[in-house]
């Protein structure tokens, strides 16, 4: 039956971080940001699963393992004995990176092995990350989006450019999937990455000539975030936060912002906003990526003189 299967859908990367430490020692961190939306979808109380594949050894294992206590259905999990994907991270502040993951798990996963009826059940559908630039992972996950596109279903994407995953089939794709979306999140960096030589501003233009179709969230960090469509433009401010790092800030608004959605859809944009911009400062007061759970939202928004989102 697909009445009990996930709401919310993610596909994508999962991944560990590892975190150059000032001593050189490196730390692991369980990430990626599909992964990371699925759980703040997950923590906020709608039907989630990360649909995507895992390493068979420790990395692999923590992210089943972090996925499960955040709530995610983990059925949808693959595990296969390959090499994890790894995200070699030698600084922060600036960003210097690299990605390991020549024939490593995530681009083994076979969409074929999903639980029957998943698409019955699948409300909204997520995409995006590194996923869509790793051959033959991004064709896959293409026409999956088409798949669920055909089907009615409602397609989110956040695009999370990241130029050192880059691949020259990329723009095709990212088109593809613009094309076909209901609901987009870019941050200002997406956007510079995505449409070089353009500002910001002009990025968003852009993007809405390709997905004249969707509602797109454009985030920018501490100077809060718009929302836009047809004919409606809103703003929204960001929460004052005690910074500790910025990981996983765009993926809790992704998150914030489906999970609003799906579970109040009877609510207004602005309503959704709100808890999206939640998310991220509550991400933002924490090491590394953090999904928040519905009742610290309703305590952040609560206490900065917004209504209660789980009363509304």
């Amino acid at each position: 039956m697909s009445k009990d299967l996930a709401r919310f859908v993610v596909f994508g990367e999962a991944l560990t971080d590892m975190l150059r430490q000032d001593d050189g020692r490196w730390l692991a961190v369980p990430g990626g940001a599909c992964w990371n939306v699925a759980r703040v979808g997950a923590r906020l109380g709608v039907s989630t699963a990360f649909a995507g594949a895992v390493s068979n050894d420790l990395f692999g294992a923590e992210l089943a393992d972090k996925g499960i206590a955040a709530g995610l259905d983990e059925r949808y999990l693959q595990r296969y004995d390959k090499a994890p994907l790894l995200a070699m991270v030698a600084s922060q502040h600036p960003p210097q990176y690299f990605f390991i993951g020549d024939d490593s798990a995530d681009l083994h996963f076979a969409p074929e092995q999903l639980p029957q009826g998943w698409r019955v059940a699948a409300e909204v559908v997520h995409f995006g990350g590194i996923s869509l630039m790793r051959k033959p992972l991004c064709e896959r996950l293409l026409a999956e989006a088409q798949a669920v596109h055909a089907a009615g279903k409602a397609v989110a994407f956040d695009p999370n450019f990241r130029g050192m995953a880059y691949q020259p089939h990329y723009p095709a794709t990212f088109r593809a999937l613009a094309a076909i979306s209901n609901y987009i999140k870019v941050s200002d960096d997406d956007l510079l990455g995505l449409f070089p030589g353009l500002p910001p501003e002009q990025g968003v233009g852009a993007l809405r000539k390709l997905a004249p179709q969707a509602q797109i969230l454009f985030t920018r960090g501490a100077h809060g975030m718009t929302w836009l469509s047809t004919g409606r433009v809103i703003e929204q401010k960001a929460f004052p936060v005690q910074l500790v790092d910025t990981v996983g800030c765009g993926d809790a608004s992704m998150g914030g912002w489906i999970a609003s959605m799906l579970a109040r859809p009877q609510a207004d944009v602005s309503a959704h906003l709100q808890v999206a911009a939640a998310a991220a400062a509550l991400a933002a007061n924490h090491a590394g990526p953090y999904p928040a759970s519905a009742v610290e939202v309703d305590d952040l928004l609560r206490s900065s003189g917004y209504p209660a989102w789980l009363a509304r």
